[in-house]
């Protein structure tokens, strides 16, 4: 009996993987907007009514390869923050190691990191269950930040009066370990480096930036200094 459990389950990783795989070439050639179940499983040469029993609504599909490409994109920063540990590397070249891995992520599935990262798709609302992966970068960048704080302290600007008590819950919330005046430049740093990286995938550096690994490394630096990052190698 267990064995034909068994077989029923990986049957089951199996077509729910083919599912996501055909759902994600939709997105690469209409958009997440245009999402269909009925087209996914005519790709498949499935019945629909088959493919509502692994994805009851195409909400639940777009929510699942959401969740995915938070998941993978977490998982290159995460590995590119160990990677550089197990180097001992600064904590400048880490927080520089990790904002790369994003962007040659980005750069490698870029369909994926619209639906994340672009255009809210109309009609949807993203449930609770996508709220844990989408933190895994910012908790990478939050635990570069509270390493540095750890060992070296962090060089920051005054903390305006009228900004105190909302940073002083946002730490609280995000990152108890780091001090209030934390809390500004890194939320900004974090909105910065999907900022440089939208602008890259959807087009706007075209004919500005030309020389982007460099220009890259270069804005990533500065954002690394504003968060007080002490300077010391920049990887």
């Amino acid at each position: 009996m267990s064995t034909v459990r068994g077989a029923r389950e990986r049957a089951r990783i199996e077509v729910t993987a083919a599912i996501k795989d055909e759902a994600r070439k939709q997105l690469a050639a209409e958009g997440a907007a245009k999402l269909s179940l009925r087209a996914v499983a005519r790709e498949l040469g499935m019945a629909s009514s088959a493919l509502y029993r692994y994805f009851p609504s195409r909400d639940e599909l777009l929510t699942a390869l959401i969740v995915d490409a938070y998941d993978s994109v977490g998982a290159a920063a995460e590995a590119a923050h160990r990677a550089a540990g197990a180097e001992a590397a600064t904590h400048l070249a880490r927080w520089i190691a990790v904002a790369r891995a994003v962007r040659h992520w980005a750069l490698a599935h870029p369909h994926e990191y619209a639906l994340i990262y672009g255009s809210p798709v109309p009609g949807y609302t993203a449930p609770q269950a996508t709220i844990g992966p989408a933190s895994r970068v910012g908790l990478v960048l939050i635990a570069v930040v509270a390493d540095a704080h750890r060992a070296d302290g962090l060089a920051l600007p005054p903390l305006a009066d009228d900004l105190r008590d909302e940073a002083a819950r946002m730490v609280r919330e995000f990152a108890p370990d780091l001090p209030p005046e934390a809390a500004t430049p890194l939320i900004a740093a974090w909105a910065q480096l999907f900022g440089l990286i939208s602008f890259e995938i959807f087009g706007q550096f075209n004919r500005v930036v030309e020389a982007r690994d460099v220009f890259f490394r270069e804005a990533v630096t500065e954002m690394a200094r504003s968060v007080g990052l002490p300077a010391g190698g920049n990887g």
